[in-house]
């Protein structure tokens, strides 16, 4: 989704930096997004930021498609999501497959399901995964005290390692000069 950047290679980790940890973006909504996300079910989605409207359906039903409106659509404007959510989350809905730039919305479908009242309910859950796995995608995780010691000791092992090449590349180049006892 988002392009991680290598910020430098330490043995056979590498270590990466995500779109989270852009300067823009302050720890403490690194650390609100996080409390948001763990929080978050599909219950916590309030149902009036959406309208729903019904239309006629393709999928299931035989000949009830043709005279029901089972097909649900649910546009959920950004103006009122964001507010409800993390700063961070802001640009990628704006990239999402759902955004219609010109309504500046999500729209979300279904039609999956014979009854309208399911699909509303999948329209809802469907919103439900993309900001689910949006943040999923998004945040990075809490470090853990014995990984950041870890990661501590492979740096430390990487530069040692390296200036331990560079003395004996020296100690190389400085054999091979003639000696000045002439």
């Amino acid at each position: 989704m988002f392009r991680t950047i290598p910020v430098f290679r330490c043995s056979a980790i590498i270590i990466r930096r995500s779109f989270a940890s852009r300067p823009e973006f302050s720890s403490d909504d690194v650390t609100a997004a996080r409390e948001w996300l763990s929080k978050l079910n599909s219950s916590t989605i309030p149902r009036h930021v959406g309208e729903i409207s019904f239309s006629r359906s393709g999928g299931p039903g035989g000949q009830n498609v043709n005279k029901v409106n089972s097909k649900a659509t649910l546009k959920v404007s950004l103006d009122t999501l964001l507010p409800l959510l993390p700063r961070l989350l802001h640009p990628p809905l704006q990239t999402s497959r759902y955004y219609a730039a010109r309504t500046h919305s999500l729209v979300i479908q279904s039609e999956e399901l014979r009854k309208q009242t399911a699909n509303v309910d999948a329209c809802y859950e469907k919103l439900h995964q993309l900001l689910k796995t949006t943040a999923k995608d998004l945040i990075p995780g809490e470090t853990s005290a014995e990984q950041r010691d870890r990661v501590h000791k492979l740096k430390k092992a990487a530069n040692e390692s390296r200036i331990k090449e560079k003395k004996l590349h020296s100690s190389r180049k400085s054999s091979r000069r003639g000696s000045n006892d002439d």
